[in-house]
């Protein structure tokens, strides 16, 4: 298709979500504050610690968990280490392809790692096995697998499904294998501002028309354990406020329905 024929039909496209946005619907007949169906399966990999497969909408991610033994890290001695990675495999969308770690699959990562880790879901100092020698290593690989938008908390539910579900091999140091000591759920919710209006859960066409777009992470004492701001677009405080509040609900929404 030429390009001025994508132009047009994108004009189309946007013209057509702005005036749906006016009415109080989006695109796709959803509500501003409405979610995609969701579905979590977990104990995908059997031979991975933990695992889960989640489907928000088309947005399809992989994550496993591999536990291993290690050395902690030198200015955290009495704790165990964790670490994110994500992939955007070249099957996910055309422009995804091989090689290194790119500034959008960094960016997603370090989101995930951080509402992880400042909630402090996994109780690290319990992964110790002998003192700044020896601790359990965490890892949590993500794998994109079809893209439509909000990749962000798709990984997020991903990571927390895998690892509520995740054994610790501790029988390969000659104890008993463990569930890997888990504390909260953070949730981590997404929104995309279109004119006026921040839009939960924006799939592939809202993200590509929003102006910015903003990531909360809370737990179920309503505390913001992580936030991030992406794209050139601008919040004022009160629809970062708004923000806020919407995933703080909308997160004891989910946790209530998927993380009980």
């Amino acid at each position: 298709m030429p390009k001025d024929e994508l132009s047009v039909l994108s004009e189309i496209k946007r013209n057509y979500i702005l005036s749906r946005l006016k009415e109080g619907v989006r695109g796709d007949g959803r509500k501003p504050k409405e979610y995609r169906k969701i579905n979590i399966i977990t104990n995908y990999v059997p031979r991975a610690a933990g695992s889960a497969l989640v489907e928000l909408g088309n947005t399809k991610v992989l994550v496993g968990v591999k536990i291993e033994t290690g050395e902690p890290f030198p200015d955290t001695p009495n704790m165990g280490v964790l670490t994110t990675n994500l992939e955007l495999l070249p099957m996910a969308f055309p422009s995804f392809e091989a090689g290194p770690p790119n500034e959008q699959s960094i960016e997603i990562a370090r989101v995930v790692d951080r509402g992880i880790r400042e909630s402090r879901m996994v109780d690290l100092e319990k992964l110790v096995i002998e003192p700044g020698k020896k601790v359990w290593i965490i890892f949590i690989d993500i794998n994109v697998l079809d893209y439509d938008g909000n990749l962000i908390d798709a990984s997020s539910l991903g990571a927390v499904a895998a690892l509520r579900t995740a054994v610790v091999p501790a029988s390969k140091e000659g104890g008993e294998d463990f569930a890997l000591p888990v504390n909260s759920i953070p949730i981590s919710v997404t929104m995309a501002k279109i004119g006026d209006n921040l839009l939960c859960d924006p799939d592939l066409e809202e993200e590509q028309l929003s102006s910015t777009r903003i990531t909360v992470t809370t737990t179920e004492d309503g505390h913001i354990r992580a936030m991030q701001k992406g794209d050139a677009g601008t919040l004022d405080l009160e629809e970062i406020r708004k923000a806020i509040k919407l995933s703080s609900d909308i997160g004891r929404q989910l946790r209530e329905k998927y993380f009980r």
